[in-house]
């Protein structure tokens, strides 16, 4: 089993800057991808970013290409979401995943563990 807690979400004005941690306790994760999805109020939970257990390879979401970095360290079991250039459209309950699997993938339904979320607002 693998745990995932979310942390660094908040308010912040369009243009702004947030950074989400995702921490992972319990069976490691460093080998599987881990993925960021997102939850508006009404709309369907849609995807992110992802990254490789060896942190090399990444891939974005056409909405936040340029502006969102993903990135982990797997000696703190950590994965971040770096979210520059915020925009009141970003708003959403942030959610971290992660996957047995070493490929990265787009689809929520090949995740196998979630963390509880982490809100992030954007004022305009």
């Amino acid at each position: 089993q693998v745990q995932l807690v979310e942390s660094g979400g908040g308010l912040v004005q369009a243009g702004g800057s947030l950074r989400l941690s995702c921490v992972a306790s319990g069976r490691t994760f460093s080998s599987g991808a881990v993925g960021w999805f997102r939850q508006a109020p009404g709309k369907e939970r849609e995807f992110v970013a992802t990254i490789r257990g060896s942190g090399g390879r990444t891939y974005y979401a056409d909405s936040v290409k340029g502006r969102f970095t993903i990135s982990r360290d797997n000696a703190k079991n950590t994965v971040y979401l770096q979210m520059n250039s915020l925009k009141p459209e970003d708003t959403a309950k942030y959610y971290c995943a992660a996957r047995m699997g070493v490929l990265l993938s787009t689809n929520k339904n090949e995740y196998d563990y979630w963390g509880q979320g982490t809100q992030v607002t954007v004022s305009s």
